[in-house]
């Protein structure tokens, strides 16, 4: 008995160890089976559609369960002759720490394509790449797991102009990741009428936030802090994508304070 009571606190000692090897960031804002819905469009012309969707059982990653998160980004087959768009992102994000363990991204725009794969050793802190192996600073980010881990900050609690440091990894270096709280504000999309805080990443690499001007990004102002709706600038107006549906949400959601009207 007594040896079955060694191995016991043994087994106990040892997890505790190996969970408290890294950090742990306290999450109510997304869980497993969360799916985003969204139309993508530029002016009065639905041009794509895009989701986030955290797939409804973890993965394992050295033993410790992960979420596995996809980004997806489509134009509709109508335009597909005018720019024909298929991007996909993809990470996996450790669920006690919210830091990434590995990270791909396949673009297809118009003639322009890339693929590109990281494998995050976070205990080395080495970033594996398809492109080599480079030095990264500890719990580094990829551009969607800085989104989710964003995501879990009381954002409430910093002031109208604060900026948020992060880091980010992407093509062989890594980027310092600002993001701004520009305040709060409620708006109307298609999913309904929301309390907001507004964002703006400040990175002008990454794929996922690059463009030729400044990107503004609207959070449900309550728990979940869900993306309602991303305004890009580009040379020619904005592109915005705007929420239309969602499901599997770790709680209620109550910054929604309204039905959409009729469109």
């Amino acid at each position: 008995m007594k040896t079955h009571v060694a191995a016991l606190v043994l087994l106990v000692a040892g997890a505790t160890t190996a969970r408290d090897e890294f950090r742990y960031v306290p999450n109510e804002a997304f869980g497993l089976g969360e799916r985003l819905e969204y139309r993508v469009g530029y002016k009065f012309i639905t041009a794509g559609r895009a989701y986030f969707q955290i797939a409804p059982e973890p993965v394992q990653h050295e033993g410790r369960p992960c979420y596995d998160i996809n980004f997806e980004v489509r134009s509709l087959e109508a335009l597909d002759w005018l720019y024909r768009v298929r991007d996909r992102y993809r990470t996996i994000l450790d669920v006690a720490g919210i830091f990434p363990w590995e990270f791909e991204q396949h673009i297809r725009e118009g003639n322009f394509q890339r693929d590109f794969h990281a494998r995050f050793d976070q205990r080395n802190r080495k970033a594996i790449t398809t492109e080599g192996t480079f030095d990264v600073p500890p719990y580094v980010h990829d551009i969607v797991s800085a989104f989710y881990y964003v995501r879990t900050l009381n954002l409430g609690a910093y002031s109208k102009g604060s900026i948020i440091q992060l880091q980010n990894f992407f093509d062989r270096q890594t980027h310092d990741l600002g993001v701004r709280i520009l305040g709060r504000q409620t708006i109307e999309v298609e999913a309904g009428r929301f309390r907001c805080i507004v964002i703006e990443p400040l990175i002008k690499e990454g794929g996922l936030f690059k463009s030729e001007g400044r990107i503004l990004i609207w959070l449900s102002d309550d728990e979940r802090k869900i993306p309602v709706k991303v305004s890009t600038r580009i040379p020619i107006g904005t592109i915005d994508a705007e929420l239309t549906g969602y499901s599997g949400l770790r709680g209620p959601l109550h910054a929604r304070i309204a039905q959409p009207t009729e469109r």
